[in-house]
């Protein structure tokens, strides 16, 4: 009985950060739009302090691209929140080694990777621009989401092989 109430909060909590990060984003998306075709001065203030106003007096060019990996970053951050929201929809938990929830749990390693290699792009990037004298630098956590693609890659295959396990002891009975 606790479980499945550990798994309606989680499943609570992963909309919630679903419906942040859309926030997040399109935030992000209206105020980059805005500082670009509007009103420059929207550079200082992009969503919760981010000021990328001294790139943006530096080069449009290079606070497009820092944008748009910023935006790119959040972007699979919502999508990977939305496939664990599609966990939740499809697992049945008297049966919870099925084909459909193995590829999305394969899936959310997948875009766990992406987020990680942007991250690490966009981190080289500002430590790049940096050096140029745009001060601007910050960490986007590669490390931390290569780490995870990792863990649940492992997961994925311990659920592959859950599915093999189980469909064995359907064809036994």
């Amino acid at each position: 009985m606790k479980t499945k109430q550990v798994l309606s909060a989680m499943k609570i909590i992963s909309w919630v950060i679903f419906i942040g990060l859309c926030i997040k984003l399109g935030a992000i998306l209206i105020s980059s739009t805005l500082s670009l075709f509007v009103n420059e001065e929207a550079a200082e203030n992009l969503y919760l302090g981010l000021d990328l106003s001294n790139l943006y007096n530096f080069s449009i060019q290079y606070y497009i691209m820092l944008l748009s990996l910023i935006v790119s970053i959040l972007a699979f951050k919502a999508y990977m929140f939305y496939l664990v929201i599609k966990i939740f929809s499809k697992i049945d938990f008297d049966k919870p080694f099925t084909p459909a929830v193995a590829h999305l749990i394969s899936s959310i390693s997948y875009v766990s990777l992406w987020i990680g290699l942007l991250a690490y792009f966009a981190t080289r990037y500002s430590k790049r621009l940096l050096k140029k004298g745009v001060i601007f630098e910050h960490d986007f956590g590669s490390s931390e989401f290569l780490f995870m693609a990792g863990i649940i890659f492992i997961i994925a295959l311990i659920f592959k092989r859950g599915i093999e396990i189980q469909s064995e002891n359907e064809l036994t009975i």
